[in-house]
């Protein structure tokens, strides 16, 4: 007995356009077939005019880590954290997440002070179980001023789900924190610092970034060359930032902080990522380039939930109606651009022979709803 479900009275994103009354086949949890007609088979699920998209790609989230602490030294059982995470992630139309886990921490005191490869077994235990509702692969992000970074990492060398290192320094005074204004912001009122430890902070930061980030930076990259791991930088500030990375033997820019950055980029074939809470917001929380002035010269390629996961389908919108995206150019900047951008090429469009992997979305007053999620053919939503 063949596996199929058909999809019928959806407006379906392809990656050149939309079919206003398009319809799908899904057969063994892949794409079958797909028209620009209805389908009059018996049993085929009427989407009633609701948007069939392919299923979003999060290549940088650091969700997990908001349900790991929740609250300032508050440190949350990892299998509960994990429950809620991938509910929320799912729930926001994402089927594929690679989780970020920052690994190194300079000042000792938080998620990415502390082993967190307890993740790795309760990611491999609900996925047994059929428990997990997005598929979980894993993002490194390697602070480079941090001592203890490789240490951290070792849990995750060589892992499966291993799929992206990402290279930080957040050393205040250069790249996201070139405003040291806008750092003392973030530090005081995330980590909940009093000015006078901040002040000390920063007084020593320089020291373990001339200590630390240059043989990390050397060894983190060798590591993904030697295995094949998609390399990232993080917050590209400078041209020099940007061919850095390149030398390195990174596929992608990160969140670069000034057009100058992300124009060295495109240059330079890398893929440009930017945050859709900075879409959404219409800024950046840090101070640095607007990504939606990324996405009006033509500078970016996909979008991060970063920090929102819900944040995602709706920065797709904002593409469409405030940087002249076409619908099909701004769904693949959450879907097949990042898919693409770590090397996943099996997802992110809705194409035949890919997965299955599909979100139907319903608009209410121009913001769009995710109504049901498919990961492999398989509702999760």
């Amino acid at each position: 007995m063949i596996d199929e479900q058909i999809y019928t009275g959806a407006r379906v994103v392809l990656n050149d356009r939309v079919l206003p009354h398009g319809s799908l086949c899904v057969r063994g949890g892949r794409i079958h077939d797909v028209s620009d007609a209805p389908s009059q088979a018996r049993g085929a699920l009427d989407l009633d005019g609701d948007w069939l998209l392919p299923g979003l790609v999060e290549v940088h989230t650091d969700n997990l880590e908001r349900h790991v602490t929740p609250r300032p030294k508050v440190v949350f059982p990892m299998h509960g954290a994990v429950q809620a995470h991938d509910a929320e992630i799912a729930a926001a139309g994402i089927t594929t997440v690679l989780d970020a886990v920052g690994v190194g921490d300079p000042y000792g005191d938080g998620f990415r002070a502390r082993d967190q490869s307890a993740l790795l077994d309760v990611l491999d235990r609900m996925e047994s179980a059929g428990l997990l509702r997005a598929e979980h692969l894993i993002h490194v992000r390697c602070e480079l001023p941090a001592e203890n970074a490789r240490t951290l990492f070792a849990a995750f060398a060589g892992h499966r789900r291993l799929r992206l290192i990402s290279l930080m320094d957040h050393t205040p005074g250069q790249r996201q924190w070139s405003d040291i204004a806008h750092a003392r912001i973030y530090y005081t009122g995330k980590k909940g610092w009093s000015d006078e430890q901040f002040e000390r902070e920063v007084a020593l930061a320089p020291r373990r970034q001339a200590q630390h980030a240059a043989p990390n930076r050397a060894w983190f990259a060798s590591y993904a060359r030697a295995h094949r791991i998609a390399l990232a930088t993080h917050d590209d500030t400078t041209a020099d930032h940007v061919d850095e990375a390149c030398a390195l033997g990174a596929m992608m820019s990160e969140f670069p902080t000034t057009l100058t950055a992300a124009r060295r980029a495109r240059e330079r074939g890398l893929h440009t990522v930017a945050g859709a809470p900075n879409v959404v917001r219409g800024g950046s929380h840090s101070g640095n380039v607007a990504a939606l002035d990324l996405a009006r010269e033509g500078l970016l390629d996909a979008l991060s939930s970063d920090y929102v996961p819900g944040s995602l389908l709706q920065a797709a919108w904002c593409l469409h109606r405030q940087a002249d995206h076409t619908m099909a150019q701004a769904v693949a900047a959450v879907s097949l651009g990042p898919a693409r951008a770590c090397g996943l090429g099996d997802r992110g469009a809705v194409v035949p022979g890919l997965r299955a992997d599909l979100v139907r979305v319903r608009e209410l007053c121009g913001v769009p709803v995710v109504r049901e999620v498919w990961r492999e053919g398989r509702r999760v939503v």
